[in-house]
């Protein structure tokens, strides 16, 4: 694994303390102690749920292509895009319903949009790099 991909897997596996604080809002919201309207609860849930699924996607990548033999380049374009994802798409819903009581979700559910765009991309280069290698191997 090249230095870079370290720093990130390093970097990476702190932002697990943000997701971990995320559920300790989550449980302030289903026991009444933090106000919030149907939309965001469910919001709310998602862009955590998605965090945590994400960041955990994006370590796998990094180990699965670092093994495979992938250059540490696409290794590192692959886990990054997978990575991004992981910051785009859970600020999409956490920002799009902000406010006293949103009843739809706000211009911010771009970063959904392009969180999704970065997840394909990311394990498009995975998948492929990591296709190429195994039959490289051959």
């Amino acid at each position: 694994m090249s230095a870079l991909l370290i720093i990130v897997a390093g970097a990476t596996l702190l932002t697990v303390i943000g997701i971990a604080f995320g559920g300790t809002f989550l449980l302030r919201i289903n026991t009444g102690k933090r106000g919030a309207n149907p939309l965001q609860k469910t919001f709310f849930r998602a862009g955590h749920a998605h965090a945590g699924v994400l960041v955990s996607l994006g370590l796998v990548v990094a180990l699965v292509t670092t093994a495979a033999g992938v250059s540490d380049f696409w290794s590192a374009v692959a886990s990054i895009g997978v990575l991004s994802a992981a910051i785009f798409v859970p600020a999409g819903f956490f920002l799009s319903v902000l406010g006293s009581d949103p009843q739809k979700p706000g211009r911010a559910m771009v970063s959904v949009w392009v969180g999704a765009a970065t997840l394909t991309a990311g394990l498009i280069v995975a998948g492929v790099s990591t296709v190429a290698a195994g039959v490289g191997a051959l």
